[in-house]
């Protein structure tokens, strides 16, 4: 006990004296997991309450360094066989690319840079939201270090390098509120170019097949104290390691469809 209780606090310690450079790496690195499966329940809250939900089926493997994420729009009526793909490039140096199948049209249409910015499916969440960001496009300090429940937390100010990266994510300015102990963030303030706010909260975390995975996730927009809109997403049936062939991360799937 003694030993185990000795490595805790020294693990503790290390991960006091870290740099913001070295917390923003362990978050960038962290394992998302391989071959992975799940059903997302999107819930779109309009500023009178009203409700609008959405059954997607999601799809994310490895391709080396990058991942790539397809999704599928299951229900209701009107969207369904709407389909997104993305490449989640790890080289900083190449833009992420990005197809949204519309079968109404039947056309894939390749999201521009400067359109990612956009709301994605009417929610909350931008196209820039649905990949990751690349560490290198961005300053970072630590603000202070509070807690998020009964978790302590770094809170780390990020700002863009460059007016690219405004005009790609819509983002002046973030602050992300990084677990200590796993290096999840569980809460982000957006400051928006309109001058607007985006809070995205994990309101639940669990730890599926040794993978932290957020599975209830909130995303409000604010213009000062007033919720403009709020989009909620619910991920259930979260599985690691399933057979999934290369040729499925493509555009022909999406329009195709599952």
């Amino acid at each position: 006990m003694k030993k185990i209780l000795l490595i805790l606090l020294t693990s503790l310690s290390l991960m006091a004296g870290m740099s913001v450079e070295e917390i923003v790496d362990k978050v960038d690195k962290r394992d998302l997991g391989d071959n992975s499966i799940g059903t997302t329940q999107m819930v779109l809250i309009d500023k009178n309450n009203k409700q609008r939900v959405r059954t997607l089926k999601t799809y994310s493997k490895y391709f080396g360094e990058d991942i790539y994420n397809a999704i599928f729009f299951l229900s209701p009526s009107d969207i369904k066989y709407t389909a997104f793909l993305t490449y989640d490039y790890d080289d900083a140096s190449k833009d992420d690319d990005q197809w949204l199948y519309l079968p109404a049209l039947k056309l894939s249409k390749r999201i521009a840079s400067s359109d990612k910015s956009a709301s994605f499916m009417g929610s909350d969440f931008s196209y820039s939201d649905m990949t990751s960001r690349n560490p290198e496009d961005y300053t970072y300090k630590i603000a202070k270090e509070s807690k998020v429940g009964k978790n302590k937390v770094w809170i780390i100010e990020s700002i863009p390098k460059e007016q690219k990266m405004v005009d790609e994510t819509g983002y002046t300015k973030s602050y992300l509120f990084v677990r200590q102990d796993n290096f999840v963030v569980v809460r982000a303030l957006h400051y928006l170019v309109d001058g607007k706010k985006k809070y995205m909260d994990v309101k639940e975390l669990k730890f599926i097949d040794g993978i932290w995975v957020a599975t209830k996730i909130e995303m409000k927009t604010k213009k000062q104290k007033q919720t403009l809109h709020t989009t909620v997403l619910k991920l259930s049936d979260v599985q690691f390691n399933q057979k999934l062939d290369d040729s499925f991360f493509t555009v022909r799937q999406i329009e195709k469809g599952i």
